[in-house]
């Protein structure tokens, strides 16, 4: 058995998820693709992490490649999370995750309108109705807010109690919860945001601003196998309990996945891991590279399984729910955290020693984030207690 130490986790790290400078461009899209898709919670964290992976690109780059060029689309998959992925994986993240979603949102919400007495018994057909006139509204205005969708479509401002046997409910228009639905469909996607690419108020158009002829369809089966072959190229060698937790999906899904493609097992310094058969030969270690990467980066919240690049870290640089605030890397490892302050200034500090050389390498790469920033000021969406501690 192929035995892959952590060194070589962190160079293969370095090498494909292009934070090596050797291995860095200014193809945003490429870069996107390098990660399988890139996290989207915290609006930020798209552009941060591209710019940590460039030489001199630039958010106008991105905002091009997203708004313009619609080479990237923003859209829910995995774990019900927010993603910016390029769109010929659009297809395959659909049928392996969003559907899924959308049936359960439409079960969730179903549940609610019920209770609400809505529908005259038939909330299926009450709510398909509602999403199809949603839907021409959109189609009829090329991009709009929730809030002027409302006014073209009245029953969108139905307002429904989620819980109102808790005092601390109250009754809520329902236009959040088509929009997410439709989202969830493939047949309309957030758009360019009111504000600053930091801003998280996305106006809403339809796919076919970004897909002329919509999402194409596939067997769920075939592109839950084409989404772990990309991430095992990516994120590869790894247990398969990563794999498990980074899609969402049981545990029979990803091993019915995994029975489609040619994967080898591997020793990971005394663990079973998995990796692509045809990625079995050894990746040499870049030259030395330091990185600042944003909150929810993609790369540390590729695997659950981090010690091996995380350290003894997590307690400062974690919230209490799992998600990851600013780190500072050196050579496939993290090495401490940093933070903007209200006044744009970065500020960062080491949790361990690397060396005066290490520590001049990463002093550059905060200037180019501050560079990156120009006058954009953000606070990442989950706080963590080295970022807070930062900023105080």
């Amino acid at each position: 058995m192929r035995s892959i130490d952590a060194a070589e986790r962190r160079a293969r790290l370095g090498v494909r998820h292009r934070l090596a400078g050797a291995h860095r461009t200014d193809d945003v899209t490429d870069i996107t693709r390098s990660l399988v898709v890139l996290h989207a919670t915290d609006p930020a964290t798209v552009f941060l992490s591209l710019g940590a992976r460039s030489h001199r690109a630039t958010p106008a780059d991105v905002e091009r490649e997203l708004y313009e060029h619609r080479t990237l689309l923003r859209m829910l998959a995995m774990r019900r999370t927010m993603f910016v992925a390029p769109v010929e994986l659009v297809p395959v993240l659909q049928a392996s995750c969003a559907n899924a979603l959308a049936d359960k949102q439409r079960r969730t919400y179903g549940r609610f309108l019920e209770q609400a007495g809505l529908g005259d018994g038939d909330v299926a057909g009450w709510w398909a109705e509602v999403e199809e006139e949603t839907h021409r509204a959109l189609l009829a205005r090329g991009a709009a807010t929730g809030a002027q969708l409302g006014k073209d479509v009245p029953r969108l401002r139905t307002q429904v109690n989620p819980a109102p046997d808790k005092a601390y409910s109250k009754p809520i228009n329902i236009t959040t919860w088509v929009l997410v639905t439709l989202g969830c469909e493939g047949r309309i996607v957030r758009g360019r945001p009111n504000g600053s690419w930091g801003s998280s108020q996305y106006l809403w158009s339809p796919v076919e601003s970004w897909l002329p002829d919509g999402v194409v369809e596939l067997p769920a089966d075939e592109a839950r196998a084409e989404l772990v072959r990309q991430w095992l190229a990516a994120f590869g060698p790894a247990p398969l309990t990563d794999l498990k937790w980074w899609t969402g999906w049981t545990l029979a899904e990803v091993r019915k996945a995994l029975a489609r493609l040619d994967v080898a097992e591997v020793d990971l310094d005394g663990s079973p891991g998995l990796v692509l058969a045809d990625d079995l030969e050894p990746v040499a270690a870049p030259e030395d590279w330091a990185a600042f990467l944003p909150a929810l980066d993609p790369t540390p919240m590729g695997w659950q399984s981090r010690d091996w690049y995380l350290g003894p870290h997590a307690p400062a640089l974690f919230d209490r729910n799992g998600n990851i605030g600013p780190t500072i890397w050196w050579n496939g490892r993290i090495v401490g955290g940093w933070a903007q302050r209200k006044d744009g200034e970065i500020v960062w500090r080491l949790l361990e020693d690397i060396g005066s050389e290490a520590e001049s390498r990463i002093e550059a790469e905060a200037a180019r984030t501050t560079t990156w920033f120009a006058d954009v000021r953000t606070i990442p969406r989950f706080r963590t207690p080295l970022e807070r501690e930062l900023t105080t």
